[in-house]
């Protein structure tokens, strides 16, 4: 006769450890693909990426641009950071702070080349003067957000005359 106590017994651990595990690892999972900093975050996997990108105001509001909508972007280290989206309206954010280009936590991404043009980045946020103060020039900060709507493009020339002339007469 054979006894089946031992290979019942590990059926039993088998299958405890893969429905425990399986949980518990697609949670570690989740809280592990996103990697943040004081300016952005960004999502780490390869096969994960974000639908849109959340700005995230001082005052507590956001909002969201569908990756889908992107259009050319610019960077000028003395300018900032200007994303154009084309969806109902044509919208430009216009993101300023410095070391936008720098890497966060001394890492391979960055803001511009690393997280937006591979449409990795999941929100960036205006941050608070302690938190530009605390990361000063070790990491990118992000001064201000500025969101603007545009039916025209006479009215989209007029804003950045205005707010950001160094993107005119320029790609986007």
């Amino acid at each position: 006769m054979i006894d089946d106590k031992p290979r019942d017994r590990l059926k039993d651990i088998l299958n405890s450890e893969t429905r425990g595990s399986t949980t518990a690892k697609k949670e570690a999972d989740a809280e592990e693909a996103e990697v943040s900093g004081a300016a952005f975050g960004y999502l780490r996997g390869i096969r994960d990426l974000p639908g849109a990108v959340e700005c995230r105001f001082r005052d507590g509001n956001s909002a969201w641009f569908p990756y889908s909508w992107m259009g050319p972007w610019q960077y000028n280290p003395s300018e900032g950071l200007l994303l154009k989206f084309s969806g109902d309206l044509v919208y430009l954010v216009l993101i300023r702070g410095s070391n936008l280009d720098k890497p966060l936590n001394e890492g391979a991404i960055n803001l511009t080349t690393g997280g937006l043009q591979r449409h990795r980045v999941v929100w960036i946020r205006e941050m608070p003067e302690a938190d530009i103060k605390q990361v000063g020039e070790t990491g990118p900060t992000i001064d201000s957000i500025e969101v603007a709507e545009f039916e025209s493009q006479a009215a989209l020339k007029e804003w950045l005359k205005e707010h950001a002339p160094a993107f005119l007469g320029k790609p986007g």
